[in-house]
């Protein structure tokens, strides 16, 4: 018979058993029934496209977005994305103008997807892309489905990234780094936390630093554990400018700005 010393040892052998438990329950805080955190739907999402729009102060943003969770979870529209997408929305097409954008973890592609419209609001196509959604193998055809949806082949890269792997040599020095809802299964906490680690160094010297946007819903205790690995690395604050915050920190939703820890900083926590 097995001893767990804390909830988190507790947790950790659960996602052995079922890595996805937690996608479908609340926070372990709650102590009401569970209740699902995909979107109610009355079958399985399965080849599905669903219609999305997001409003800025001056500007509108259109999304055709197929979904299907056959190649899994991340084939589906999660709200820490929708959260992140309506705040670049607001933000508006000069946050993004002439910046190269790399999403993390993009399943369907959409917050990237946003990102490109709100820069072709700004400029028209040069054929040159300046949007990179990323994801592992199975969810690349959906992501380059999406792209093809919404007319942003010439402006968007679809491209492999396994986290904790090197970075290929084709994906470009980001400006700007987007990330949602990519806090769900603890192996891979440390393999996330090097790549963001990877990508912002990659543009150490620039005269400007990287921009790391990070949205994320609250699921479990054990998210705590990569914040822990995170906080080695980063330090971070909440973004306050959003007009929606309230509303979304009611759901257990918060949206980070991360900033890379300086070199002194670095070796102070290798020390301690």
């Amino acid at each position: 018979m097995s001893v767990f010393h804390d909830d988190l040892e507790l947790d950790e052998a659960l996602d052995e058993i079922d890595p996805l438990r937690h996608l479908m329950h609340q926070s372990d805080d709650d102590d009401d029934e569970p209740k699902a955190l995909i979107p109610k739907q009355l079958h399985s999402v399965q080849g599905e496209t669903l219609q999305l729009s997001f409003s800025g102060p001056q500007h509108l943003v259109e999304i055709a977005l197929a979904v299907d969770a056959s190649p899994g979870c991340g084939g589906i529209a999660w709200p820490a994305g929708e959260v992140l997408s309506s705040y670049l929305t607001k933000r508006g097409p000069d946050f993004v103008h002439g910046r190269n954008i790399l999403e993390l973890g993009s399943g369907t592609g959409l917050v990237g997807l946003v990102a490109a419209k709100l820069q072709l609001q700004k400029t028209k196509p040069t054929g040159t892309a300046s949007v990179w959604i990323t994801d592992q193998a199975p969810l690349l055809g959906i992501m380059h489905r999406n792209v093809q949806l919404n007319d942003l082949n010439s402006t968007v890269v679809v491209a492999e990234l396994n986290w904790g792997t090197p970075l290929p040599p084709s994906l470009p020095t980001p400006d700007l780094i987007l990330a949602a809802d990519c806090v769900y299964f603890e192996p891979a906490f440390p393999l996330l936390v090097q790549t963001l680690c990877d990508l912002v160094d990659a543009g150490t010297g620039d005269a400007k630093e990287t921009e790391v946007l990070f949205c994320y819903k609250r699921r479990r205790k054990a998210d705590k554990r990569f914040f822990g690995m995170l906080r080695k690395a980063f330090t971070w604050d909440e973004v306050t400018d959003d007009p929606d915050k309230i509303a979304y920190n009611r759901e257990a939703i918060t949206l980070l700005r991360l900033s890379r820890r300086k070199p002194s900083s670095l070796q102070s926590r290798i020390q301690n």
